[in-house]
């Protein structure tokens, strides 16, 4: 029975490409690509000739019922976004939802994605985290901020180098200017690069050196109090 591909693509360094990730790009019959000049790059490197189709946030309202009914009718189909994992902050849940409601099966390949990377790299508590991806760029946006404000768990955003610096402003507002983050950019790529600090003093490095490339935020949660476990759990059984 023919299926939908989630193919997760490097957000940078095309070493990161899997094997598997090929191999799945290389038999199926049509690759839905974010950007297909983007992706064409991708697709000479590893010598893959597949067909692609542009699949983007503009079109794909039009296009989801089409390509749900080809591979309905036989046609296995991938979809790539321009770099990491599709569907996160990039097109994808649409396509994904509307197979799942047609009884179409759906296999996500693991792979590649910007926030885990800067999420371990930020020295952050990363047991317990909330992905936030990109924040509402006018209406909403306030909104959002006072909701996370008494966030206990570490925050992760996705940011454009040219609104990082009003974001980490607008978080010093919000969060506090003491408060511990980390700004990752570039991940896999020649110039990556995490610089860690408080909030304040990020949007002062990054007023003075202009970010390039494209920015992961991850921002602590608010800090709490250390608890005596067993005195909070004295009936807590010993550990084997």
């Amino acid at each position: 029975m023919a299926k939908l591909y989630i193919v997760p693509t490097p957000v940078g360094n095309l070493e990161d490409m899997t094997m598997r990730a090929i191999r799945i790009l290389q038999e199926v019959d049509c690759v839905l690509a974010e950007d297909t000049r983007t992706s064409g790059i991708l697709m000479k490197h590893f010598d893959i000739k597949t067909r692609m189709q542009s699949h983007h946030k503009f079109n794909e309202h039009k296009t989801v019922e089409g390509v749900v009914e080809r591979i309905k009718g036989g046609e296995n189909i991938a979809l790539i976004s321009d770099a990491g994992t599709p569907a996160i902050s990039d097109p994808g849940f649409l396509l994904v939802r509307e197979c799942r409601r047609a009884g179409v099966e759906v296999e996500c390949l693991p792979g590649a994605t910007a926030f885990v990377p800067a999420l371990v790299a930020s020295g952050l508590p990363n047991d317990r985290f909330c992905f936030e991806g990109f924040l509402p760029q006018k209406k909403g946006r306030a909104t959002r901020l006072a909701e996370l404000a008494e966030e206990k768990r570490t925050m992760i955003f996705y940011e454009s180098p040219f609104r990082l610096v009003k974001t980490l402003l607008q978080l010093v507002e919000v969060f506090g200017g003491d408060r511990e983050a980390s700004v990752s950019r570039e991940i896999s790529k020649v110039h990556e690069e995490t610089v860690r600090d408080t909030l304040s003093e990020l949007a002062a490095h990054f007023t003075i050196h202009e970010p390039k490339g494209e920015i992961v935020i991850v921002v602590a949660g608010v800090p709490g109090k250390e608890k005596n476990k067993e005195k909070d759990n004295p009936n807590k059984f010993s550990e084997f």
